[in-house]
């Protein structure tokens, strides 16, 4: 009997994706080059968010919560723009914001999604 959950993305620590029961869920994705301002850092996580989203079957207008860790509450406005513009043609889903300490001290934002599978 194969087992119902999968996993995309695993090592020693974590999976990047796990699925059960038509329900996607994202680890918190943070961004590949932490030099980068909060822009570059910010779409960088929305278009690693949409691969492992696509990889699942599924995509962000399935998105049915997001949680947003911002290192800055300064760069709330500017994610805020990043995030609307990302999801201008898609149902919004829950969201919370919150400011926190991130691992890596050079990150600046990490996001964690639950999707619907399609």
């Amino acid at each position: 009997m194969s087992d119902p959950i999968q996993r995309i993305g695993s090592n020693d620590f974590m999976s990047a994706v796990t699925v059960f029961n038509q329900v996607i869920y994202l680890s918190g994705q943070v961004p590949k080059n932490p030099e980068a301002d909060i822009e570059a850092q910010t779409q960088d996580v929305l278009q690693t968010i949409d691969q492992l989203l696509a990889q699942a079957g599924s995509d962000k207008s399935k998105m049915l919560s997001a949680q947003l860790f911002l290192k800055n509450l300064s760069d709330f406005k500017t994610v805020n723009a990043l995030w609307a513009d990302w999801l201008k043609d898609s149902p919004k889903p829950a969201r919370a914001t919150i400011q926190a300490e991130l691992v890596n001290p050079d990150w600046l934002i990490e996001i964690a999604v639950t999707a619907a599978q399609l």
